[in-house]
C-alpha cells in the first residue's frame, strides 16, 4: 500500500497551510520541496521586498499575484529618486509593469526623495491602505508646503488608513494643513506614526492638537515632540488633554522628547528641571483612553509624584500591556512591604521599561517583581539607586515569565553585576542587553578583586592595565567557582535559550573580557549587536591592536551581527600628531572579524561630524573581505568604488548595499564615492558571479 505524503492533501488545504507560514526563509525552503509547493508558495505569498537595481524592474516576475505588502525602499541605488535617471515614458512603462505584476497591493514602502516618486506609483494602486515613506536626505526647499503628502491624499484618499513617517525627514508644518484640506481622508486614518528621529525640535503643541482634531479615529499615534518648558510651544498638560479628548479610541500612544531620540543614553543631572506634565493631568488622560494597550512617555524632564497616576493607569486602562516611562519620578515608592503602589499595581503588564527614574530603589524593584506577575520584557536604564541585590531579587520573582532583559547606564550595575543579577533566568532568557563596563562602580569594593586606583591607571601603561583586567576576572571566576549555593555565582552557567545579545561599549575599551563575565556558554546564540560609542579625538592609541571580535568565535551558532560604530566620532581626514584617524580606528574595531562564521552583517562605519562623512576605509574593506561566509552585507554609509571591489572576493556574497540611513544623508556624492554609475557597475560584477549553492 502506497504511503500518503503531505503532497497528497487537497490543494485547498495545502494553500491554507502555505499561507500561514510567514517567515521568508521558511517559505523559501518550502518552495524547494517540489513544483507543486513552488506554485503554492508563489500564489500565497503576501509580503515582498524587492532588491536590485531600479533600472531592472522590467525583469520582475509576474508569478506573485497575491502580494499585498510591497516594499520598494531598498532598490538600488539606495536613496535616489525612483527611476529618475530614465526618460519619462520609460518610467511610466515600469510603473505599469509593477501594477501588472502586483495588482492587489494594499501596503507600500518607498523612498521618497521628492513627490515625483509618489506621483508615479500611487495612481497604479488606488486601494492602498498603508503607506510608509522613507527619506534621510534633507527636504528640498523648492517643494511647496505639504507637497510631500498631497499625492498620498489625492490618489489613495478612498482607502487610506495608515501613514508611517517614522523614517521620513520632513518639516512639521507640512502635515497639519494637508490633514485639514483633506478632512474626510484624515478622519479615516487609524494609524499615524510621526516618531521621526531626525527632528531637532519635533512637533509643536499646536500642531499636535491640530493633527489629533483632524484624525479623531486614530488607534495608533506616535509622535516626536518637545516637553522642555523652555521651548516655544512645548508639550504640557493642555496638549495631553487635547490628545485624549480628540482621539478616545487610542490603543497605542507614544510621545517621545526629541532630546531622548537624539541621545537615548543621556542621564540628566540634578539641573534637568521639571516638565509641565502633572500627575493630575495624567489621570485625566488615562480616564479618557480606556482602550489603551501600549503607552510610551519619554519626557526628558522630571515628572514628579507619578505613582498616583500609574495607579490610575491600572484602574482606568484595563488592557494596558506595554509601558515605557522616561524620567518619571516616584514610579514605585515601596514604603510598606505588604502594600503595592505605583506601577507595581499594573499586574497585566507584559513589557515594562523604566528610564532615568532617580528615586527608584531596590525595594521598588522588588515590589514591581511582586506586582507585575506577567512581565516577559523588562528594561531599566539610568537608575542610579538600583543595585545587583534588588535587580536579582526582582528577576528571581519573575523567573518563570521573563525572557527579555535590558540593563544600561545604571551606576551600580556594571557587566559582572548585570550578569549576576539575571543569573536566575540564565536557562530561559532569550534576549539580553548589557553595557560593557568592565570595572565596578567607584564606590563599590568587591572582595577577591584586584582593585587599581585611577592614579595608578594614569601612571601605568596600557599593557599593565590589560593585565590587571585579566587578573581581576580570573580571580572573579575563581571566586564564582567556590561560592556557595546562595551566592551570586555558579560554577556551571549555561545560557541555553539565549538567541540575541546586545552590547554597548565605550570607544577605546576592549571586548575580550566578555566571555570571562559568565557569558562563555551560549550554545544557541544566533545574533549579536555591538554598539561602540564615544569620541576618538584626544584618545591614545589602544594598548592592543584588536578590539576583540575574535573572542566571539566561541559561540557556535553566531551567524548575524550588527556592528554599529556610527556614534564613534573622529578625524576622517588627517588626524593631529600622536592621534589616530578613523581608518586606523576602523582597523582596530574590525580586526578578527574574519574568524567568525557570519552569514549576515550590518555595519555602521565611524563618522566625522565636522565634514558629515561616514565612509568605509581601506583597512575596513580589507578586513571585511576576510568574512568568507558572508551572504548579506549592508554598509550604512558610503565607500569608494575600488574599496567595494574588495568585497567581490567573498565567494558566496549575494546581497550588498550602501545605505546612508542617517540624517543628514550626504546630498551630493563626491567623485571618489559610490555614485549611481558606481553602484550599477559593482552590482553587475556581483550578480555575474557564479554562486555555488
Amino acid at each position: 500500500m502506497a504511503s500518503t505524503t503531505l503532497s497528497d492533501l487537497p490543494d485547498v488545504i495545502l494553500s491554507t497551510i502555505s499561507s500561514l507560514v510567514s517567515d521568508s526563509r521558511a517559505r523559501n525552503s518550502l518552495s524547494l520541496v517540489s513544483h507543486k509547493f513552488l506554485a503554492l508558495e508563489r500564489s500565497t505569498r503576501s509580503h515582498l521586498t524587492i532588491r536590485g537595481n531600479a533600472r531592472d524592474l522590467s525583469l520582475v516576475p509576474d508569478c506573485f499575484r497575491s502580494i499585498s505588502h510591497l516594499d520598494l525602499s531598498f532598490l538600488s541605488p539606495w536613496g535616489h529618486t525612483l527611476l529618475a535617471s530614465l526618460p519619462i515614458d520609460h518610467q511610466n512603462l515600469l510603473a505599469l509593469r509593477l501594477k501588472f505584476c502586483f495588482p492587489f497591493v494594499e501596503s507600500l514602502n518607498v523612498y521618497s526623495r521628492s513627490p515625483s516618486s509618489l506621483e508615479l506609483l500611487l495612481p497604479q494602486w488606488p486601494r492602498i491602505r498603508h503607506i510608509k515613506l522613507l527619506r534621510w536626505h534633507q527636504r528640498a526647499s523648492q517643494i511647496p508646503t505639504g507637497g510631500d503628502f498631497v499625492p498620498i491624499f489625492e490618489h489613495c484618499g478612498g482607502f487610506l488608513e495608515s501613514l508611517d513617517l517614522s523614517n521620513f525627514y520632513h518639516w512639521t508644518e507640512d502635515l497639519p494643513p494637508v490633514l485639514l484640506r483633506y478632512a474626510d481622508v484624515a478622519a479615516r486614518l487609524t494609524r499615524l506614526d510621526l516618531l521621526t528621529a531626525s527632528f531637532t525640535e519635533g512637533y509643536k503643541s499646536s500642531e499636535i492638537v491640530s493633527i489629533t482634531k483632524s484624525c479623531p479615529n486614530l488607534k495608533t499615534f506616535r509622535v516626536a515632540c518637545t516637553f522642555d518648558p523652555r521651548y516655544f510651544e512645548f508639550v504640557g498638560d493642555e496638549t495631553l488633554s487635547a490628545v485624549a479628548t480628540s482621539c478616545p479610541k487610542l490603543t497605542l500612544l507614544h510621545m517621545v522628547d526629541t532630546a531622548s531620540l537624539a541621545n537615548p543614553r543621556a542621564i540628566p543631572g540634578t539641573e534637568a528641571g521639571d516638565s509641565a506634565v502633572t500627575a493630575g493631568t495624567l489621570i485625566e488622560v488615562f480616564s479618557g483612553l480606556p482602550n489603551l494597550e501600549e503607552l510610551v512617555f519619554d519626557v526628558g524632564k522630571d515628572v514628579k509624584h507619578s505613582g498616583v497616576a500609574l495607579e490610575a493607569l491600572n484602574s482606568k486602562c484595563k488592557k494596558i500591556r506595554v509601558l515605557k516611562l522616561g524620567q518619571f519620578q516616584g514610579v514605585c515608592s515601596a514604603t510598606e512591604w505588604r502594600r503595592l503602589d505605583g506601577v507595581a499595581l499594573c499586574g497585566g503588564l507584559q513589557s515594562l521599561s523604566i528610564k532615568n527614574s532617580g528615586d527608584l530603589t531596590d525595594m521598588g524593584l522588588v515590589a514591581i517583581g511582586r506586582g507585575c506577575c506577567k512581565l516577559t520584557t523588562f528594561e531599566i536604564q539610568g537608575c542610579e539607586n538600583v543595585t545587583v541585590d534588588g535587580l536579582r531579587t526582582m528577576v528571581s520573582l519573575r523567573s518563570k515569565t521573563l525572557t527579555d532583559v535590558r540593563i544600561s547606564c545604571c551606576k551600580n550595575l556594571d557587566t559582572a553585576a548585570s550578569i549576576k543579577a539575571i543569573e536566575p533566568i540564565c536557562d530561559r532568557i532569550k534576549r539580553l542587553h548589557i553595557d560593557c563596563v568592565w570595572s565596578g562602580s567607584e564606590d563599590e569594593e568587591v572582595e577577591g578583586r584586584v582593585e587599581t586606583s585611577e592614579a595608578d591607571h594614569e601612571e601605568e601603561d596600557g599593557d599593565y592595565e590589560r593585565s590587571q583586567k585579566r587578573c581581576k576576572y580570573s580571580l572573579e571566576e575563581e571566586h564564582c567557582s567556590t561560592s556557595d549555593v546562595n551566592g551570586f555565582c555558579s560554577e556551571d552557567r549555561v545560557w541555553e535559550k539565549l538567541e540575541y545579545l546586545s552590547l554597548w561599549i565605550s570607544v577605546g575599551e576592549f571586548l575580550t573580557p566578555l566571555p570571562m563575565t559568565g557569558l562563555d556558554d551560549c550554545p544557541n546564540l544566533e545574533e549579536i549587536r555591538i554598539k561602540i560609542e564615544g569620541d576618538c579625538r584626544g584618545k591614545r592609541r589602544p594598548a592592543e591592536p584588536e578590539f576583540g571580535l575574535s573572542c566571539l568565535a566561541l559561540y557556535p551558532k553566531l551567524s548575524k551581527m550588527q556592528l554599529d560604530c556610527g556614534d564613534t566620532i573622529g578625524f576622517a581626514l588627517t588626524a593631529p600628531p600622536m592621534q589616530m584617524d578613523l581608518s586606523l580606528w576602523e582597523r582596530f574595531f574590525l580586526t578578527g572579524i574574519g574568524s567568525l562564521s557570519l552569514s549576515e552583517l550590518d555595519y555602521w562605519p565611524p563618522q566625522d561630524r565636522d565634514v558629515n562623512q561616514r565612509s568605509l576605509s581601506l583597512p575596513g574593506a580589507g578586513l571585511l573581505q576576510e568574512c568568507l561566509t558572508l551572504r548579506k552585507l549592508f554598509i550604512h554609509g558610503t565607500a569608494h568604488e575600488h574599496f567595494m571591489n574588495f568585497l567581490l572576493r567573498i565567494p558566496n556574497l549575494r546581497d550588498v548595499q550602501l545605505r546612508a540611513d542617517y540624517y543628514p544623508a550626504p546630498e551630493n556624492d563626491m567623485s571618489t564615492e559610490m555614485r549611481v554609475g558606481s553602484c550599477s557597475r559593482f552590482e553587475d560584477q556581483l550578480n555575474s558571479r557564479n554562486i555555488i549553492d
